[in-house]
């Protein structure tokens, strides 16, 4: 899904939104071979999957509200204004733990579909 005018001002009210989990949503910003920008919106209680990337690096981006982060077993509470690093190859999950919806950028390159790989965590689930 390649954007088609590159000087296209996009946002999350200008570009279909997809959903996933228990009520969260995304939309694709921006959408290459190369790059992939999504801005997600996570409810309260709500978490993705954890997985893994074999290629693309990811750069979690919170926009407000606060993010949990878990890598390699290693886990990172995020707020507003603040992000995070993912490298290819680290076993993740994102949730929301607070009580206002999460707001936040992710950023993958390459882009992240087709390269995602589940992964549960030993001992049950963040």
């Amino acid at each position: 899904m390649e954007n088609r005018n590159p000087m296209a001002v996009v946002s999350a009210d200008t570009v279909e939104a997809y959903p996933w989990g228990q009520g969260s949503q995304g939309w694709h910003l921006l959408a290459s071979d190369a790059l992939s920008v999504i801005e997600e919106c996570v409810p309260p209680g709500d978490a993705e999957a954890r997985h893994l990337h074999r290629n693309a690096q990811q750069f979690f981006y919170v926009l407000s509200g606060v993010a949990t982060l878990e890598c390699d077993g290693e886990v990172a509470v995020m707020k507003s204004g603040m992000g995070l690093h993912i490298p290819a190859g680290c076993a993740h999950q994102l949730s929301n733990q607070g009580v206002i919806p999460l707001r936040f950028l992710v950023i993958s390159s390459p882009p992240s579909h087709g390269d995602r790989v589940s992964v549960p965590l030993a001992g049950g689930s963040v």
